[in-house]
Parts: C-alpha cells; sequence; structure tokens
C-alpha cells in the first residue's frame, strides 16, 4: 500500500501529531456511533487534560456508552449479557469525565444525537446539545472549522485501500467540501480488523488521510447492541405495518424491537401468507377500508434508508431485499447493530457487500442532487417507518424530546424521511407508537390533546400506526383526524381525550366512538394474539440473539417487573402471583440460579426471587 497518510502505532504519537500541526487549536468531528477512533480520541482528550494551551472542541453524536445497571435485578442479569455484547470497547474519556462530573475549561462536546436516555439529567450535555437534522451536521462542522476527523476504518490490503465502512454519512460530505475549497480537515484513521470492508463510495485511497493508527494494541471488539424482546404490542404494529408495505416498493426502518416486528411480520408474509392473513385479520376493525398487501413478494424491496439495521440483512437473506438500484439492494449512511451483523457483512464474498452501498448521509436522507431524477425513480412506492413517543390527535409527533425541554435522543433523519414521503409520488411517512405506557402513577396515554414538543408537525401528519391499528391522517379535516387518532388510542383514556376536543370545539358533541375502540385494551390485544405466541409465531427474539434461552425467557419477564414498579400496588401483586404460583418449574429454577436467587437471602433477595417467580407464571 501506499505510504500516503503517515503509520503510527501509538495512539498518543497520533494526539501528538495532529496538536502540532494544528497549533493546539482542535476541532475534532468524531462520527455517529459505532465509527469513532476511540483511541485517538482519548489521546486527545488526555493531552487537552494535562494541557491548558491545547483547545479541543468535540462535535460529535450518538457516543455509545455501557449501561450501569442500578437494581440488583438489572446487575444480575446484565452483567453477562453486557460483557457479551460489549465487553472489550474502549470507552470514550470525555464521555466518562462528563458523568463524573465535568469536562476541564479547554474542552467542549457537541452532540447533535444522543444515547437515547442516558443523558436526559445531565444539565452540562443537555445545555450543550445542538438540535440539527442529520443532513445538517456536516454544514455545522464546516460553519464551526472542523479541522480533523477521527474515524475508525477497515483496511483491505489487496485493494490498497481503506474504507469508511460504517461511518460514510458526514465523512464523504466533509471529503467534498475539502475537494471545493470550503474546509481544509484533515482525517485521522484508525484500523479495525473487526470493521467490514465496505466497497464502493465508501473505499479512501491511502493519500486521503494525514495518519493512520494501526497496531493490534489498540484492536478492540466492535460494540453490539444486543437485540431487545418483542413484545405483542410491538408485533401488532409490526404486521400493520407489513401489510401497508407494497411489493416492487422503497422501505426504511429503524433499530430495535419496532424494526425486527416489521421485518418478522414481511418474512412471514412472504414464506406463509395464509398465516400472515390470519394474523392480520385478527388485529383488523370490522370497518377497515385501506389497502392491505399480504401477497408474497415478486419483484421484492429496495432499502434507503438511514440506518443499515441488522433488519434489512433478515429480509435480504428471506429474498424480500431484493430490488436494485443502481447495483444495490441498499443504500444507508450508518450502521450499529448486534455482533452477529458485523460477522455477516465480514463472512459475505465481496462482489455480494457491494449490494449493500454505504453513501453520505445527504444521498440517502434527502432527493436533490445532480442525481435528483434517478433518485426519485429509484424510490418508488417508498414507506418510512419511524417510531414516536408521543403524538396529538391533531397528529403532530414528538419522537426526541420531552415537553420540559430535556432531550432525550435527536431528531436525526427523521424530519428528512417525512419530508421525502410528501415530495415521493406514492410515498408514505409510518409512524409508529404504542397507544399507552406506564408511567410512575400508573398507565398514561401516549397520544394526547396537545403536547410540549414537536418533531414532526400537525401539517405533515400521514399515517399513525399503534398496536390497536392504523390512523390514515394525509389531507384529512381535523375532525376526521381527530377521530381517525381516537379510533387507535387506548379505550381507558377515551372519555378524557374526547371531552378535551368536544371542548376545543375540533369535535361535534355528537360524534361517538365506534364500538369495537371499547377492546382497545391491553387485555383484549393479549387475547387476539395469545393463541399465535403459544403457537411459536410471534417469538419474543425472531432472529435469535446474543441471549441463552433462559435469558430470553427471562428478558420479558424482567420488563413485566420494571413495569410493575411503577405501582406498589402492581408490584404487591405480582409478588404475590409468585407466592402462589405453586410447583416450581424447570425453567423457572433455571431462571432464579441464573439470577443467584435460587436460594435467597435476606428480604431483597427474597422480593426479587417472588417477582421473578411471578412473572415468569402463565396469566
Amino acid at each position: 500500500m501506499s505510504e500516503a497518510p503517515r503509520r503510527l502505532a501509538d495512539p498518543d504519537a497520533v494526539a501528538q501529531a495532529i496538536v502540532e500541526r494544528l497549533d493546539g487549536h482542535i476541532v475534532l468531528g468524531l462520527p455517529l456511533g459505532l465509527g469513532k477512533a476511540n483511541h485517538i480520541a482519548n489521546a486527545l482528550y488526555a493531552r487537552a487534560a494535562t494541557d491548558r494551551g491545547v483547545s479541543l472542541r468535540i462535535f460529535t453524536a450518538l457516543t455509545l456508552t455501557p449501561p450501569k445497571p442500578s437494581t440488583l435485578l438489572e446487575k444480575r442479569f446484565l452483567g453477562p449479557i453486557l460483557e457479551r455484547t460489549l465487553g472489550g470497547y474502549p470507552e470514550l474519556a470525555y464521555a466518562q469525565a462528563l458523568k463524573a462530573g465535568g469536562l476541564p475549561p479547554n474542552v467542549e462536546v457537541d452532540e447533535f444525537f444522543l444515547q437515547a436516555g442516558v443523558w436526559l439529567n445531565d444539565a452540562e450535555v443537555q445545555q450543550s446539545y445542538i438540535s440539527a437534522n442529520y443532513t445538517h451536521a456536516s454544514r455545522y462542522l464546516i460553519d464551526r472549522g472542523c479541522n480533523v476527523v477521527a474515524q475508525l476504518v477497515a483496511m483491505d490490503e489487496r485493494r490498497g485501500a481503506y474504507s469508511l465502512s460504517c461511518n460514510t454519512d458526514i465523512t464523504l460530505e466533509l471529503l467534498k467540501a475539502k475537494a471545493e475549497g470550503r474546509s481544509a480537515v484533515l482525517l485521522a484513521g484508525q484500523v479495525n480488523a473487526e470493521l467490514p470492508y465496505m466497497p464502493g463510495p465508501a473505499e479512501l485511497a491511502p493519500e486521503a488521510f494525514a495518519w493512520m493508527l494501526e497496531s493490534p494494541e489498540v484492536e478492540f471488539p466492535l460494540p453490539g447492541p444486543p437485540k431487545q424482546p418483542v413484545s405483542l404490542v410491538h408485533y401488532a404494529m409490526g404486521f400493520h405495518v407489513a401489510s401497508l408495505i407494497p411489493d416492487g416498493g422503497t422501505l426504511e426502518i429503524g433499530i430495535g424491537s419496532m424494526g425486527h416486528a416489521v421485518a418478522h411480520a414481511l418474512i412471514m408474509r412472504h414464506r406463509r401468507p395464509g398465516r400472515f392473513a390470519e394474523i392480520l385479520a385478527a388485529l383488523l376493525p370490522p370497518d377497515d377500508r385501506l389497502e392491505r398487501h399480504t401477497q408474497p413478494f415478486e419483484e421484492g424491496l429496495y432499502g434507503a434508508t438511514e440506518m443499515f439495521v441488522d433488519a434489512f440483512l433478515e429480509l435480504y437473506r428471506a429474498g424480500i431485499l431484493k430490488r436494485e438500484v443502481d447495483g444495490a439492494v441498499l443504500h444507508a449512511a450508518f450502521f450499529l447493530a448486534p455482533r452477529d451483523f458485523y460477522a455477516a457483512l465480514r463472512d459475505m464474498p465481496m462482489e455480494e457487500r457491494a449490494k449493500f452501498q454505504m453513501r453520505e448521509v445527504g444521498f440517502v436522507n434527502e432527493l436533490f442532487g445532480p442525481d435528483h431524477e434517478q433518485r426519485v425513480a429509484g424510490r418508488k412506492k417508498a414507506r418510512f417507518v419511524n417510531n414516536a413517543m408521543v403524538a396529538t390527535l391533531m397528529g403532530s409527533v414528538a419522537s426526541d424530546g420531552l415537553e420540559d425541554g430535556r432531550v432525550v435522543s435527536g431528531v436525526g433523519g427523521q424530519y428528512n424521511f417525512v419530508a421525502q414521503a410528501f415530495a415521493l409520488p406514492e410515498a408514505r411517512s409510518i409512524m409508529t407508537l404504542p397507544a399507552s405506557r406506564t408511567g410512575r402513577e400508573g398507565p398514561e396515554s401516549n397520544i394526547r390533546w396537545s403536547y410540549g414538543h414537536t418533531t414532526i408537525p400537525r401539517h405533515l401528519r400521514d399515517i399513525v400506526v399503534t398496536e390497536y391499528g392504523v390512523a390514515d391522517l394525509r389531507g384529512a379535516r381535523d375532525e376526521t383526524v381527530i377521530a381517525a387518532m381516537l379510533n387507535v388510542a387506548d379505550a381507558r383514556f377515551h372519555d378524557e381525550l374526547v371531552g378535551q376536543a368536544k371542548s376545543a370545539g375540533k369535535l361535534p358533541n355528537s360524534h361517538r366512538l365506534p364500538s369495537h375502540a371499547a377492546d382497545n385494551r391491553p387485555e383484549a390485544l393479549a387475547a387476539r394474539l395469545n393463541a399465535f405466541q403459544a403457537a411459536g409465531d410471534l417469538p419474543a427474539f425472531p432472529f435469535g440473539g446474543e441471549m441463552t434461552p433462559v435469558e430470553q425467557a427471562l428478558a420479558p419477564a424482567l420488563q413485566k417487573i420494571k413495569a410493575a414498579a411503577a405501582s406498589k400496588a402492581d408490584l404487591a401483586a405480582l409478588a404475590w402471583k409468585g407466592v402462589t404460583a405453586g410447583r416450581t418449574g424447570s425453567l423457572t429454577r433455571e431462571a432464579l440460579e441464573r439470577l443467584g436467587l435460587s436460594r435467597p437471602r435476606g428480604i431483597e433477595e427474597r422480593l426479587y426471587a417472588r417477582l421473578v417467580r411471578g412473572a415468569l407464571a402463565g396469566d
């Protein structure tokens, strides 16, 4: 390979070279999520922390911090799993400093997307958050004078090149700006052998880098967020969403349980259309008039997605993700996934891997550009599926923050995909959210009359999906929108919501909900789906996972305990259920053994043992 970049084996040497080159004034760009060169970032932080003459301003997003279990139960359950999925990942020094109480005066950290919920109560992080569309991040980096990016890269000796792999998103845009004379940014790479080498636009020649850190001493296992169990609520939403996706279309989905639910439903539709139709029929209201798609895929789907999640790989394996656009079945801007996802990409032949093309975020999240017409033509019949936290009766959505101003995560590319849904012919934006959640004082509706924070405004309302159905809102008058949202809301909150809408004069006093809406209750939903779950059609982990069978059974059980903890009465009822559960079965015995509760000692352990028995007992 060319000797264009200065190759170094010591991160401190890289930091020293950067400090000297930039005269101690460093505006450091770190890629979102996985692509950070942690050792270089930590060396620069250490230098600034001990030398007040060095100024370090970091602009980044999605700083990965391993969760810190709080309760005894969480520690015992999560400890071994976290070691399997995140063990060996070098924590970022600036994140550790923030959690410990603050940064040195010569160091600043600005993020435009936060790890969900992690920094909710950290004033310094909340105050330095930058609200931005993902597509605007490179512009803000340039405006702030970003002069170096430290990025994790893959290397291929045979090809004589490096790959930006998981994070082409912003780096490609910065390099384009540099080529056009709009930026003087320098690129520092850190080679990681586990990072899949992604060919195509992600590839860079050696001369693109000023420095390259490469040594066995700085190798580390990639972090792989563990798969989360898919609940019946998510499955109900997933089957509704899957029925809205036409063959030959375009798909965007996100990480986590919702993406897995949609992918599982699509695969069932493709392989077992009869069973898919049965489950869907159990969920549909009697007056459903929406166009539903239940047939297998012939032309298949194409992925145009900000994030390449493992669910897309499952759709590819199932023969669904197969419609090619410019030689690719998927275009994405970044990836972060469980560790088996990285291994699957590494094991693919290079020509097959090339079908998953990593691009700049502006290509995926936007339509405008010199190839505008080709983008529009490729993204036919698009369905952009995104998650929300709260929706209002008039169709606005809050996905990234609370009404007191605190940021949960960030808008990311959500607005971009909603805008695309309105700009593209035959495209739709689909927002998913559970109709309710368990709060500190019991059940709370996620559908409100109003909410003090908005991510997607009401004039961009389109499709909203809850476990109770689909609200088609596009182009509808307010009265119709409110009625549709009420029809998918939890029945326990209908009276309050209807009263608020009528008091505001937005719903006629004569309005009555359809009789079937009274069944919008968790117990009624479970009754519709329990038989399918018992038959194995709705597994908690549809695509396997990092957990053992016992841990897979424990995960939803611990979610029950966490939900019950919001109410003393619910917690007591669950504990009593554990006392009266009868003879302990083999699964429960193994679960208690796994948690070190087979012979509980003290009040706390005895309470937890009863709660676990209660959560594992049949309803």
